[in-house]
Parts: C-alpha cells; sequence; structure tokens
C-alpha cells in the first residue's frame, strides 16, 4: 500500500496529537492527581502511536511506545508522577514533534531514541535515578564497549533496505563504519565542504546513509556536523586521515559499525504497535477537530468539517480578486451607459460579489489559538531556566486572522513574551520584597475592533525603568540631551522600538541577545499593522499590537495627484479636510496645519514622488488626508479626493524592492494602475 497519499493528513494529525499532549501536560503539572487529562493524554500518545507504525515511522513508533507505558502506570495508580518524570516526558514529546517537523522537511522521520526510551524504561521498572547515574557514566567513557554499544543503537536508525545492503558488505569483506565530521566554527560554505566528503568518500566506497538526509545538507540545513554510514574495503586510518586533509574540518570521529539481530521484543512491540494502528487510526479523525497548523485548513459547515489544502484556498482569492477588478470595471462602464436594466444587474453582481468576498476571506480566517497554543510550553521551560515562577493566561484564542497575518505573528509574539518574562517578570525574591505574590503572570489577548485585531502582551512586574531607557538613548545617539527634559514618558518608552537600543544587562538567548524591540515593531509594521508600548513603574508593562484583518482585499481612499491616482488605506486614515492655504503655516522650515488643536506636518505628495506637473489643483485650497502611525500624524496634501474603494493588494514584484513609502499597487475599474501608499514610511 502506497503510504504517500496519507503523508499530509498524517502530518496535520500528528500535530494536532502533539499540540493536545503539550497542552494537557502543563495542566497536568499543576494538577498531578487529575487522572482525567492523564487519560486524554495517553488517548492521544495511543493513536499517534499506531499512526507512526502504520506510515512506518518505527523510531516515532517505539518513542511514543515508551511514553504510552509511563502514562499507562500513572493513570493506573502504579506510578506518581515528579518534576523528573514529566522533564522526561516533555524531551520526548519535544523529540517527536523534531521527527514530525523532519518528515514535514521531506526526512524519513528517523532520529536516536535510545537515550530517552532508556529513561522511560527505567520509570516504568522503578529505578528511575540508577539508569540516570549510569546514562552519565556511559556518556563519559570511552571503552570499546561503549562504542560498540552505541554502534548497535545507531542500526535502530537504519532502515530494513539499508541494514540488508550493509549485512551483505559485511558478509563480502567490507569494512562498515560510522563516521560524524564536524566543521570549523568560521566554516562559511558548508555545503561545499559537505561535498568535497561525499566526493572522497565515493571514490573509496559508499555512503549508505546521512544524518542529516543529503537534500538538507546540500541546503545547509544543518549545524555544523553530520553523521555518514559507510562502506568500503579502505582501512580506518586512511578514511579518518581523507577527510582530515579537506580544509576546514575541524574533527572526524570514525568508529566500526557493530550489526546485531534486532531484539525480539522490540520486534514484538513494533509488530503490536501495527496492529493496534487500524483500531486507533480511524477514532482519531472523528474526534473533536483542533485549530490545524501547516498547509491544510479545516472549514466547518453544520458541524461537520473537511480538509482544505491553503494553496487551493490561495488560487481561490487570486481569482476573486481578479473578479473584483472586474467588478470595479463594470460598474463604472454602467455609469457612464446609464442604462438602468444595466445598473440594475451590476448592482445585484455587486451584492453577490460581496457576499462571495466576505466568505472567501472567512474561509481563509485562522483563530489566533494556532499560535498562541504553543507559547505556555514555552513560558513553562523558560520561568525554569530563569528561576522564575510564572503564569500565562491567555484570553481570546478564538478570535480569527488571515491565514497570511498568522504566519507572520508567531515570531514578534515570541519575542514580546520573552521580554515580558526576563526583563518584565521579577525573581519570586524581589517580588515578595516588592509585597507581590512570588508567582508573575502574564496576560495574552486579542480581540477584534472594528477592522482590525488586538493583539496584548500584559505583565505584572517592574515595568520599564524610564531612567534607564532614556540615559542608554543619549548614549546610542538616538535622543538629543538637550530634548531629553522635555519627553513625556509615553515618548521614553517608544525609544524601545528605536534600533540597536537594548537595555539588557546581561546578554542572553532569553533576551534576544541584545537585539532590540525594532526587530518586532518593522514585522508588525510590514503586515500593516502597528505596535505601542505603555508602562507603570512597578506595576507593570502592555504592548499593543493592531493587525488589520486580511493583507488581501483593502478598503482604500483613492486620491489624485496631478495626472495620477493613489490609493491611502483606511486603516491609517484619521479624517479628509480641506483647508484654505492661508490656513497652512511653518515651523521648523515645515509647513504644518492646525488640526483640532494639535500641529500636523503637512507631506506633498507631489514632490515625495517626484510626480511631473500637469496644472491639476486649486490655488486657494488644499485636499488634505489626515493619517496616523501610533500617537503622530501627518497631512497627506492631494489635489483631489476620488473616493472609497475595495481595492486588491499586488506586489510590485521581485524587480521593485523597497520602493519608498509605496506598499504595491491595485488595479482600478478604469484599467489604470494605482499605487498604494504606505503611510508608516511618511511619518517619522
Amino acid at each position: 500500500m502506497d503510504m504517500n497519499q496519507y503523508l499530509d493528513m498524517f502530518i496535520e494529525e500528528s500535530k494536532e496529537h502533539l499540540q493536545a499532549i503539550n497542552a494537557n501536560l502543563l495542566l497536568l503539572e499543576n494538577d498531578p492527581e487529575n487522572i482525567q487529562i492523564v487519560n486524554e493524554i495517553f488517548r492521544s500518545a495511543h493513536t499517534l502511536k499506531g499512526m507512526s507504525a502504520t506510515m512506518g515511522f518505527e523510531d516515532m513508533a517505539s518513542l511514543t511506545h515508551e511514553t504510552e507505558n509511563v502514562l499507562d502506570m500513572i493513570r493506573n495508580h502504579k506510578l506518581t508522577i515528579t518534576g523528573d518524570i514529566m522533564d522526561v516526558i516533555f524531551q520526548s514529546v519535544d523529540l517527536i514533534e523534531g521527527m514530525v517537523m523532519n518528515i514535514v522537511e521531506g526526512g524519513d522521520g528517523s532520529a536516536d531514541v535510545s537515550a530517552l526510551v532508556k529513561k522511560l524504561r527505567a520509570i516504568v521498572a522503578g529505578d528511575f535515578s540508577a539508569v540516570e547515574t549510569a546514562a552519565a557514566a556511559e556518556a563519559a567513557a570511552e571503552a570499546p564497549a561503549g562504542k560498540e554499544a552505541a554502534g548497535s543503537e545507531r542500526q535502530h536508525n537504519l532502515d530494513e533496505f539499508a541494514l540488508t545492503v550493509l549485512k551483505q558488505s559485511k558478509e563480502a569483506g567490507h569494512n562498515l563504519f560510522w563516521i560524524k565530521v564536524t566543521l570549523d566554527e568560521g566554516c562559511v560554505l558548508k555545503a561545499a565542504r559537505a561535498y568535497m566528503v561525499f566526493d572522497q568518500l565515493e571514490s573509496m566506497g559508499d555512503v549508505i546513509k546521512s544524518t542529516p538526509a543529503v537534500e538538507e545538507i546540500e541546503n545547509e540545513r544543518f549545524d555544523r556536523s553530520f553523521e555518514l554510514v559507510y562502506v568500503t574495503m579502505q582501512p580506518a586510518d586512511k578514511i579518518r586521515q581523507t577527510i582530515a586533509n579537506i580544509s576546514e574540518i575541524r574533527e572526524v570521529e570514525l568508529e566500526p559499525l557493530q550489526l546485531k539481530e534486532p531484539a525480539a521484543k522490540a520486534e514484538q512491540e513494533v509488530k503490536q504497535a501495527k496492529e493496534q494502528a487500524a483500531a486507533s487510526a480511524a477514532p482519531a479523525v472523528e474526534k473533536k477537530p483542533e485549530a490545524p497548523a501547516g498547509g491544510l485548513k479545516k472549514v466547518s459547515t453544520a458541524g461537520k468539517t473537511i480538509r482544505v489544502d491553503i494553496e487551493r484556498l490561495d488560487v481561490l482569492m487570486n481569482l476573486f480578486s481578479e473578479l473584483v477588478i472586474d467588478r470595479g470595471r463594470l460598474e463604472q462602464l454602467a455609469r457612464e451607459i446609464g442604462k438602468s436594466e444595466l445598473q440594475e444587474t451590476v448592482e445585484h453582481m455587486s451584492r453577490i460579489s460581496g457576499d462571495l468576498q466576505n466568505i472567501i476571506l472567512t474561509m481563509r480566517m485562522v483563530p489566533v489559538e494556532q499560535v498562541f497554543n504553543r507559547f505556555p510550553r514555552m513560558i513553562r521551560d523558560l520561568a525554569k531556566d530563569l528561576n522564575k515562577k510564572v503564569n500565562l493566561e491567555i484570553f481570546g484564542a478564538e478570535t480569527e486572522l488571515d491565514r497570511t497575518v498568522i504566519d507572520e505573528i508567531g515570531d514578534p509574539l515570541v519575542h514580546l513574551l520573552r521580554n515580558s518574562l526576563d526583563h518584565g517578570i521579577e525573581s519570586p525574591a524581589e517580588r515578595k520584597k516588592a509585597g507581590k505574590p512570588e508567582e508573575g503572570t502574564i496576560f495574552l489577548r486579542a480581540y477584534h475592533s472594528g477592522n482590525h485585531v488586538f493583539i496584548e502582551v500584559k505583565d505584572d512586574g517592574a515595568g520599564i525603568n524610564k531612567e534607564k531607557v532614556l540615559k542608554k538613548a543619549i548614549e546610542r545617539g538616538i535622543v538629543n540631551p538637550a530634548n531629553a527634559d522635555s519627553m513625556t514618558d509615553k515618548q521614553i518608552y517608544e525609544l524601545l522600538f528605536a534600533s540597536g537600543l537594548s537595555t539588557a544587562e546581561v546578554i542572553s538567548d532569553i533576551s534576544g541577545r541584545g537585539v532590540g524591540l525594532d526587530v518586532v515593531k518593522s514585522k508588525i509594521e510590514s503586515l500593516g499593522g502597528s505596535v505601542s508600548v505603555d508602562s507603570v513603574r512597578g506595576q507593570g508593562t502592555t504592548f499593543l499590537i493592531q493587525l488589520p484583518l486580511t493583507l488581501s482585499i483593502i478598503s482604500a481612499m483613492l486620491v489624485q495627484v496631478q495626472n495620477e491616482k493613489y490609493a491611502v488605506p483606511l486603516s491609517s486614515i484619521i479624517e479628509t479636510a480641506v483647508f484654505r492655504k492661508d490656513q497652512i503655516m511653518m515651523a521648523h522650515r515645515q509647513q504644518v496645519i492646525d488640526f483640532r488643536g494639535r500641529v500636523v506636518p503637512l507631506v506633498s505628495l507631489q514632490d515625495i514622488f517626484q510626480v511631473p506637473d500637469a496644472g491639476v489643483g486649486s490655488d486657494d485650497e488644499v485636499a488634505v488626508v489626515i493619517v496616523r502611525k501610533g500617537e503622530k500624524m501627518a497631512g497627506l496634501v492631494v489635489d483631489s479626493f476620488i473616493g472609497q474603494q475595495e481595492i486588491v493588494l499586488k506586489s510590485l514584484g521581485k524587480y521593485l524592492v523597497n520602493v519608498f513609502a509605496i506598499s504595491g499597487a491595485t488595479i482600478l475599474g478604469d484599467g489604470q494602475v494605482a499605487l498604494i501608499i504606505d503611510c508608516n514610511a511618511l511619518i517619522k
């Protein structure tokens, strides 16, 4: 039976089960007596084991089976949960996730599960501490017996065909080696060095298997080392010397590979797992669906769900985008021709296409839960590393965003949460001294407001030390010392988003290795959103992200600048207004206007985009579009307003990248191309 046709389903369901296991493990850690949670984890693990065995991913099946045995003892009250046991189960889940990601990237899903299998079996045997000590001693030992054991364990990562080849080669008198090659830290062309190693080895024998896979090595998707299983007639010393002679090779490890018949018990376990697959795989499809991840989306209708490849939705969206352009053209033609029957028909088509547009956009919407679900586990691990007590509370995980936005917001949110945990939340001793509970809280909240989604990251930590931020900004030349005294608290907090500003006393992996929040700001603004920060010293800090619901079809104000047309996204517009020229003032050599008591600078689009003068515009009045970026505002000077319209956002292509203040283009109803203005770039 060809299993490739089921691979996508296996990947998606594996991700769902792993997400469920992770979430329930976090609940179990806080409520270790709750057997119902253990049952939920056991069911997910059991299904995952059956699926992986059926698909032939035996390392995954083996590790999941051992994890399942531990869970079975816990749910039958034969084993008491401890922190060490939870850590081993978490490590097992992490390794299984790694194997699934390897499969996603085209690998075979194999991994060295032997160390974790030993720990899990030791837990079941009630001798966990003894095996921990033995494992540590074994890692330190370099005796031949240890090497032989290692060679035996590596054998489990080979498929049946590879084992057959090795066995026949051994019988024919060939030497079998396990080789690990480590490159220099400063090696730039890692793939090229790896190719040279493969080239030399294949001139003297055959490479049976590489870890990572050859495709990953060719694409430099590996750290600095890779492992090989090698068959040759040459002796070990010659092989080692041949590889070592290649430049930028730091270390070569080479050991004879020992072939052993697999233990009967291991064979029985795999056989048992495959037999259970039929019973476990079917119910997995019928379970209540979780939020999907990756390339498939679940579309729900009347309580039922189907899986739709996300690429099909992208194609559907692109086709509908063309329909929106033609709809605008038809509406314009109907107005010009003036026939009532044509106008009625076009209006009816516009209403239907509007409903269709809403349905398509809804199909592309994904709950932010898909991103939020991975954060509790991340916070748990980071809190242990920092010796802090932290509780993450999530609200509004059902809030939906366009899939293209969902794909991009994960990294900025990870950075903000790490920032809150590392810089915001104090140590238990500091919190106790300040009269706070020892356990800090980070709130992650999402909610809709108009055509936007807001995501809030809030902590009850120490707050921002504005004096420290201001001092660092002055040192870096970001702020002029003469202007420092006149800055408001809000303006000082916004300095955190300045490029190159980090207040971390000690650079760490958690705080982002000294990288400032400017990376977060840039990413959010590239999505058409904005991010702001507020803080109260001693009470906590709040980061607020504003994002558009979708990036494909947006509402915009069309404006005329001489003979050219531009689109300004409505999400950036506060108001449109017309000012008399005598109302325009000068301040710091910049034209400004008084807009409801605030001084707003004017930006001439004709000057910015160097539009040739065609004599269009009034001599007495100036049309202005008031736009905002956070708390800042600007007035875009145009010649006239054309009107509001829904437009399709098109990229400028690979030849026009990083065009100043232009985020894309759209095709209007009359066939003209209008550039879409990036208001964020125009406001300083």
